[in-house]
């Protein structure tokens, strides 16, 4: 099934021992458009801590409950490493939480809680590597769902909105889709775009721009959330 984020917002995220917290926000790889991790909003149960929970972990969202199951235990989640979601991930920090949860490091989720990890790339293999050093980086690819929304949207040939939600796929957590309001220019109609057709992201200037012209943004079927 597909998803827009922000119904996934707030969800109760629930544990095989009890509740965990709620979604707060998601973060994704900016450049295979998919879900890296939720951020889970831990409550009093954990003094208000954030943690990161990778889609390994995920079970399918139940909408009318609302609320993600996970294939973990409250203990488990208390004693991760802890990461402080404020600051700037680091791969050092993600490396930790990979193999202190045994989750694969990048994609081959193979469905719900997944199976063997994809074949490194040499370049991910050597990313893998620093991520063990002291001095690693953050990690330049992973944007936050909520940073994200606002971002303005253009065409080939001028703006033509901005991003209002993200569309996801619980098969492998793919953003399949930008949700974007076009109310600036086509007022009240909301389309939806692929990453796919993305030319390139200006992360300076908050924007987003598309191989597409207006006509066509125009012309596509009007998105309705129901």
């Amino acid at each position: 099934m597909q998803y827009v984020i922000s119904r996934l917002v707030g969800c109760t995220i629930r544990a095989s021992d009890g509740d965990l917290g709620k979604v707060d926000e998601f973060y994704f790889d900016d450049e295979t458009w998919t879900i890296r991790y939720i951020v889970a909003e831990t409550g009093s149960w954990f003094v208000g801590r954030k943690v990161l929970i990778s889609p390994v972990a995920f079970g399918k969202p139940e909408l009318e409950s609302r609320t993600i199951p996970v294939n973990l235990t409250r203990s488990q989640v208390r004693d991760s490493p802890d990461i402080d979601t404020e600051k700037p991930v680091y791969r050092q920090h993600e490396a930790q939480l990979h193999e202190y949860y045994q989750w694969p490091w990048r994609g081959g989720y193979g469905g719900t809680f997944g199976t063997t990890p994809l074949p490194l790339s040499d370049d991910e293999a050597l990313a893998e590597q620093e991520a063990s050093a002291p001095e690693s980086r953050d990690d330049t690819h992973l944007r936050s769902s909520r940073q994200v929304t606002g971002y303005h949207i253009h065409a080939a040939d001028g703006e033509i909105g901005h991003v209002e939600d993200f569309m996801v796929d619980d098969e492998n957590w793919t953003i399949r889709f930008l949700v974007v309001d076009t109310a600036n220019w086509l007022p009240g109609k909301k389309v939806l775009l692929s990453p796919q057709w993305i030319k390139r992201v200006e992360w300076a200037d908050s924007s987003v721009h598309f191989n597409l012209t207006r006509e066509s943004v125009k012309n596509s079927r009007e998105f309705d959330p129901s």
